[in-house]
Order: C-alpha cells, then structure tokens, then sequence
C-alpha cells in the first residue's frame, strides 16, 4: 500500500517536471512563428495588467508572423506597446486593426545561445527528476526501518522507481533533442 503511493506520486512529480519543461522549451523562440510565443505578455487593459489572450485574438498569419486582432480598437497601441516591451525581442506593426508581429530570422549565433539555454533547462529538468528519485528512495528506506515493508518489496521498489526515472529523463533527452534540431533548421 505504501509502496503504491509512493511509485504513484513520485511518478506524477516526475510527469510535471517533464511538462514544466516542455512548457519552457515553448517560450524559446525559433525563426517561426507560434502563437504560444506571446502567452507570457500582459497588456495594460484600463490599468490593469491583463493577460494578452484575454484581450485579444492571436493567430497566425503565416510561418513567420504572429497576427493579434484586439477585441476593441482602443487597445491597438497598448497590444502594440505590450509586446514591444517585452522580452522578445520582437517588432511589431500595426496594420488597421490587427497588429503584426513579423518573427525575425536567427543568427548562427543567436541559434547557438538558444541551445545553450535549453540545455540548460534540460540539466535542471533532469535534476528536478534525480531529486525526485532521490526522495523517493528517501522514504522507501524509512518505511523498511518502521518495518511497514519487507527487504524484498523495498528493493523491487526502488528498482521500479530506478526505472521511471530513466524513462522520465529519457523523455526529457528527446524533448531537448527536437527543440536543438528545430533551432538549427534554417
């Protein structure tokens, strides 16, 4: 019974580290375009810091341009003005109603840096599972000292949770390796 909760936790902690790092590897920005680029971005809506999507339609136009269509024309220069300041890096236009922001090309050495940064974030994903593993280990031992598991079941256990770790880093290898080959493709 112990020994099931645990593996079940412990798998799901490692899970969410997997998708935290997947939702990281998003915010790096390729040379296309994806409308998940902006989600971060929040706009002055009436004095308040409102998230983009809430105050606007974000679509893409094509491969390499984000369009955002505000929902009142009244908040073009603030959409425009939001995304300008942002961390980005990005340049965007209004055109009428819509706002387009054109995804510039990256250099050999920007490419570079961005792979720097999501291997980065690869080692601590990887780090975060390895902990996880850790205190799962943690309290395996604990429960076999309070005799509430016998020698043998402790250490299947731990061979189980040796496993999902290997299976969970193993995903966050691939992850790391789609997003280095989609930072190169020109």
């Amino acid at each position: 019974m112990v020994i099931a909760e645990l593996k079940k936790s412990t798998d799901q902690k490692m899970d969410k580290s997997v998708q935290a790092f997947k939702a990281d590897l998003a915010k790096v920005r390729t040379g296309r375009a994806h409308t998940g680029l902006l989600d971060h971005i929040h706009v002055d809506y009436y004095g308040t810091p409102t998230p983009l999507n809430q105050v606007a339609k974000v679509t893409l136009l094509d491969s390499r341009t984000i369009g955002v269509t505000p929902f009142e024309k009244k908040m073009t220069q603030a959409v425009e003005k939001a995304i300008r300041d942002s961390d980005l890096g990005l340049n965007p236009a209004s055109q009428g109603e819509t706002v387009r922001v054109p995804m510039p090309a990256l250099t050999e050495e920007r490419r570079k840096e961005l792979i720097k940064v999501v291997r980065h974030e690869a080692e601590n994903a990887r780090v975060a599972v390895r902990n996880l593993r850790r205190d799962a280990i943690h309290h395996l031992k604990e429960a076999l000292k309070k005799h509430e598991v016998s020698e043998n079941d402790e250490r299947r256990a731990q061979d189980e949770v040796q496993k999902m770790t290997d299976r969970h880093i193993a995903d966050v290898d691939k992850l790391l390796q789609e997003k280095e080959k989609e930072l190169l493709a020109v």
